[in-house]
């Protein structure tokens, strides 16, 4: 760590690092910093998370408050080899009779489909299969529950990526009650709210995007005009257990990896840019990009079967999960949730094709209409990160540079525009590199915009935008 440690305090002295959960430092390399002002005065750190206190810090005489609420994160083994856990973790969650929910091609694909079963078999449980083929529908869910109420499921364990994390998550929900899950969904529906009584739930992700493993809501879809994606949500329907695992993570298709990878990016760029944002979640979304910035080009051109790789993206998603779960997400998923639903265009689609244009939408209104926005300082942030590591810390607008810090102060970042402009730069070469489909290959054409817009979220954007740039956004990808 570069810092030193003293009395549940972390003083940076070079370039910023972050840790979790116990330690998480504030600070950038001298450079950042005016002349004369001591590295060590804007990189205290004096949170204690261990009783939960808020303490106050001045970071370039700004003083910062700690003040949040946090969801809970469940067990999580993560690394290479930890599917060897998950016979002994479901042994802890009580019972014998254990539900696995699992995709199409995934997890065969993968070829540790035999070694489950048989692991699990040799320590004397009874296995339960459902396979989930796309996202889950309403019907879907009330079919599985139906079937396995009377087979007195002890444990659900889902494995493959989010729309079988979700399915299983769902049917976790929905198995103890006898009613459908319709009744519970957000927006549609009776609104009755889930008591939240579930059956033991352990998320074993095979793609890295959703950050479904570290949720509390479940996606359920009903694709089509008048369809929609809504989401099962309560506190106690987080998995009680998460197992990421490379060797699930390794056969994934270059395809899926990119979209997977550009959704995880997402949920870190939005709940981070968000005005809402906690210091919390701006420092494990920080942690998170950093990871993408390190992994993400190298997974996606050439790094398929790096363990390392893959499991810095699983860390990017699983980040990306806690942050969206407890700050929300702004303008891309706020048009996903009616695009889904009217389109059968997966989730990390959208995410890939959008982003780009989302951030050059906000670019363009932060610098018209709020020119002092903390976002804008995150953004240059951000750009100086994904170039740090596209170019080997050589800074492409000067004769070196150090990463940047989680919480970029007025004044940090030297030339700010130009690595805003880097950051759309870089987000406009992935989305060609990697041919990233459009809207109008799914069945979107102009006609379906003001269905589309009439049902967007965009409340927890760093801006406010107009119906007109989002139309634009839209445009610029059909």
């Amino acid at each position: 760590m570069d810092g030193e440690t003293s009395g549940g305090r972390a003083v940076c002295v070079d370039r910023a690092v972050t840790r979790f959960p116990s330690d998480i430092n504030v600070g950038t390399s001298a450079s950042h910093f005016p002349e004369g002002r001591r590295r060590e005065e804007a990189c205290v750190n004096t949170v204690d998370w261990w009783s939960g206190s808020s303490k106050t810090i001045n970071l370039m005489n700004e003083t910062v408050m700690y003040h949040f609420n946090y969801g809970r994160i469940p067990p999580v083994h993560f690394g290479r080899g930890t599917l060897k856990h998950l016979p002994s973790v479901l042994s802890r969650l009580g019972g014998k009779r254990v539900l696995l929910v699992t995709g199409a091609t995934s997890l065969t694909i993968s070829g540790q489909a035999g070694y489950i079963h048989t692991s699990l078999l040799n320590e004397g449980f009874d296995i339960f299969s459902v396979i989930c083929r796309g996202e889950p529908s309403t019907a879907f869910i009330d079919e599985t529950c139906a079937k396995f109420r009377r087979q007195a499921i002890d444990a659900v364990v889902g494995i493959g990526g989010g729309s079988v994390l979700d399915a299983g998550k769902a049917i976790s929900a929905m198995l103890p009650g006898d009613n459908s899950i319709l009744d519970h969904l957000e927006g549609v529906g009776r609104g009755i709210p889930h008591p939240g009584i579930k059956t033991p739930y352990i998320a074993v992700p095979t793609t890295s995007g959703t950050g479904s493993e570290a949720t509390k809501n479940a996606v359920i879809s009903q694709i089509g005009r008048g369809g929609y994606k809504k989401s099962l949500r309560h506190d106690n329907l987080i998995p009680d257990v998460i197992i990421v695992d490379s060797d699930l993570l390794i056969t994934c298709p270059r395809d899926i990896t990119f979209a997977c990878g550009m959704d995880a990016f997402t949920q870190l760029l939005e709940p981070y840019l968000s005005p809402k944002v906690s210091r919390m979640t701006e420092a494990l979304a920080w942690s998170g990009l950093e990871a993408v910035a390190r992994n993400f080009p190298y997974v996606c051109a050439s790094g398929a079967e790096e363990h390392g790789a893959r499991e810095g993206m699983a860390y990017a998603a699983l980040l990306s999960g806690v942050a969206l779960a407890n700050d929300g997400v702004g303008i891309v998923h706020g048009l996903a949730s009616p695009m889904g639903g009217f389109f059968p265009i997966p989730h990390g689609v959208v995410c890939a094709t959008l982003t780009a244009c989302s951030v050059r939408a906000n670019l363009k209104a932060l610098r018209a209409r709020a020119p002092d926005s903390p976002a804008l300082e995150k953004m240059a942030a951000i750009g100086m990160l994904l170039s740090y590591y596209e170019n080997t810390g050589k800074d492409r607008f000067g004769t070196g540079m150090s990463l940047p810090c989680a919480f970029p102060g007025e004044g940090l970042i030297k030339d700010r525009d130009d690595y805003c402009d880097a950051l759309l730069e870089i987000l406009d070469r992935w989305t060609s590199d990697f041919q990233t489909p459009r809207l109008g290959e799914y069945g979107i054409g102009e006609q379906d915009l003001d269905s589309i817009l009439d049902r967007t979220d965009n409340r927890n954007n760093p801006i406010a935008l107009t119906r007109e740039e989002i139309r634009a956004m839209l445009e610029e990808r059909l």
